[in-house]
């Protein structure tokens, strides 16, 4: 958590709203998915993902959700005030999920791939992932016959859960895991382990680390985010059965209530603790910064990579309970802003820069040194940044009856050095007392997919 972490455990756009170079522009879906929306795919489903679904039972699977079918034409605003109607295109220089105005609902899910999985069915899952992200992103079902229409005999391609709803700003971005490049018993599996960059490794371990195996790693990751909760966790549900037999869930995460901003247009959110998360975010309109600090470039030393990022992941658990029970000057001095309207406590107002020299009646600075904005700030961080897309999480109550409940933390950057740098600043953060790391993962997020390509198709090549 950072102030691009910013500012607590961190937009809403429109159809049409500005967008970093290379990104594919929204559009809004006609009912029947023409129109403005891009073409699909010139293939479909491979025989094995067919198999799949009509093999892959509930077991292994992700929680049930639904978006499907043809689309309705209503365009209502969603929470995060994107109209449920905008289509963001799958295919494009950059994955979409990444600059796009952040959406309020999230579906993540790491995967592990089977151990007997080839390198040609690892291609071909790619492809099948990539042929149905197309279709439902676009609100369509993910094949031609769909939930309702093939064979009474069969289990459906589609579980229809959704069926009539719009595509809610669906995107779905794809990356691949250290684990994934791995060796075994000497043998290069998948003909890849010499393609792995070398920032793709397991994270270091760092202050208020308390890490449970079940929320670590994976060599495929998905990151399915909409102004539906039902669209995220249909995308997750559906593309699963499609891996059957070649890949299964390792753990996944539910999130609702966007904390964090990536566009100008969107107002900053509120995480769990109450304060504004997210103000000094990086936006998507500054091309600039978004160009040097999250995209991959061909000198970094994988050229399969350029025009992708990285991804890191945390799930950092909130102490509810004691941060409740705290006064909210200290939440204030804790946090080094106000509540209310989000400004330092050095004055102005929520986007006013932090003076961390002026001091107070007292002689202290008014931001203190083990401050959250003073640790997570540029100026203290060596200039690193980070483009955040993180969201509140709620799973029920511990064996003690506390709120498990806290924020998944979602960055991207161009080097993942540049969130090691900013969390080692962090390691004396007042804030730590009231929040612990549980989860995490790192994932390299390849460029976006040609036309008729497919996400992972540079890596192949």
């Amino acid at each position: 958590m950072s102030e691009q972490h910013d500012d607590a455990p961190g937009t809403t756009g429109v159809t049409g709203s500005s967008t970093a170079p290379g990104t594919p522009e929204p559009t809004s879906a006609a009912p029947d998915g023409a129109g403005t929306t891009p073409a699909p795919q010139k293939r479909s489903l491979s025989r094995r993902a067919l198999f799949g679904l009509a093999g892959a039972g509930a077991a292994g699977l992700a929680i049930g959700g639904g978006a499907g079918a043809a689309i309705a034409t209503a365009v209502t605003g969603g929470a995060s005030g994107i109209p449920t109607g905008t289509v963001y295109p799958f295919s494009g220089a950059h994955q979409s999920g990444i600059t796009t105005p952040a959406q309020d609902r999230l579906h993540f899910a790491a995967y592990d791939v089977a151990e007997r999985t080839t390198r040609a069915e690892l291609i071909e899952l790619l492809q099948d992932w990539s042929f149905a992200a197309e279709r439902m992103t676009r609100g369509l079902e993910v094949s031609e016959s769909g939930a309702v229409n093939g064979s009474p005999l069969a289990p459906p391609d589609d579980t229809g859960e959704a069926l009539g709803l719009p595509p809610s700003g669906l995107t779905i971005t794809i990356g691949f895991g250290p684990t994934l490049f791995q060796t075994e018993d000497g043998v290069d599996r998948f003909g890849i382990a010499d393609r792995r960059p070398e920032s793709l490794a397991p994270l270091p371990r760092f202050t208020g680390d308390n890490l449970q195996p079940g929320f670590v790693g994976g060599d495929l990751c998905i990151q399915a985010c909409a102004d539906d909760p039902q669209v995220a966790v249909h995308a997750i549900r559906n593309l699963s059965r499609i891996a059957f037999g070649r890949a299964s869930i390792r753990w996944s995460q539910l999130g609702f209530g966007r904390t964090s901003s990536t566009s100008t247009s969107q107002v900053t959110p509120r995480n769990l603790f109450g304060f504004k998360d997210g103000t000094a975010n990086i936006k998507s309109e500054e091309t600039t910064t978004v160009d040097g600090a999250v995209w991959v470039h061909p000198k970094d030393g994988s050229d399969w990579l350029a025009g992708g990022s990285y991804l890191v992941v945390r799930k950092i658990r909130m102490i509810i309970e004691t941060w409740d029970r705290t006064q909210l000057e200290e939440q204030e001095r804790v946090i080094g802003r106000s509540k209310g309207a989000g400004a330092p406590l050095s004055g102005g107002t929520e986007f006013t820069e932090p003076d961390f020299a002026t001091k107070g009646p007292t002689g202290k600075p008014l931001i203190d040194k083990d401050a959250h904005v003073r640790l997570a700030h540029s100026s203290v961080t060596g200039g690193a940044k980070l483009l955040r897309r993180g969201y509140n999480f709620v799973d029920g109550n511990d064996e003690l009856g506390r709120l498990n409940a806290g924020l998944f933390f979602i960055s991207y950057q161009r080097s993942p050095q540049q969130f090691i740098d900013i969390q080692r600043s962090l390691s004396v953060d007042a804030l730590n007392e009231y929040i612990k790391h549980v989860g995490s993962g790192i994932f390299a997020v390849p460029p976006g997919a040609s036309k008729n390509g497919y996400v992972g198709e540079t890596l192949f090549s």
